[in-house]
């Protein structure tokens, strides 16, 4: 009897990791962007709801057990470095192996940014407009 094969085994455990330390990271980016107890914990709920609703091969990867998933540094901008090369290779990666779902991590992260910046009054400020633009960059850069 053989086993059911999932459509995430066409990707290996590293480059299941690429895509969900970018797709995490953008989450704690946006939280980051707007700074304050309140206003980043509805951000990086928000953006965490819209994680948890991608579909696809995409929503399959990040649906996974995290394991080994780094977000730590010690700025900001040591998240934003780390994050940003993981969206790119995510990129990469999925027009190579998975063309179809290139868009659909694209499609994914659009919706975490959208959703994290509608987390509270008055849609986006400039920090997290900036954060958009450059997360946008690293998803294009591919």
């Amino acid at each position: 009897m053989s086993e059911k094969t999932t459509p995430t085994e066409i990707l290996t455990p590293a480059e299941k990791l690429t895509l969900q330390t970018a797709a995490h990271g953008v989450v704690s980016l946006m939280a980051a962007a707007d700074p304050g107890l309140i206003s980043s914990t509805r951000s990086g709920m928000a953006g965490g709801k819209a994680l948890s609703s991608a579909t696809g091969l995409v929503g399959h990867v990040l649906a996974e057990k995290l394991k080994g998933l780094d977000l730590d540094g010690s700025s900001t901008a040591d998240l934003a470095d780390h994050t940003f090369t993981a969206l790119t290779a995510s990129m990469t990666l999925l027009k190579t192996k998975a063309p179809a779902e290139a868009e659909n991590f694209h499609a994914t992260i659009t919706t975490i940014m959208e959703a994290a910046s509608r987390a509270h009054k008055g849609g986006a400020g400039p920090a997290e407009a900036a954060m958009i633009r450059k997360i946008t960059a690293a998803l294009d850069n591919a």
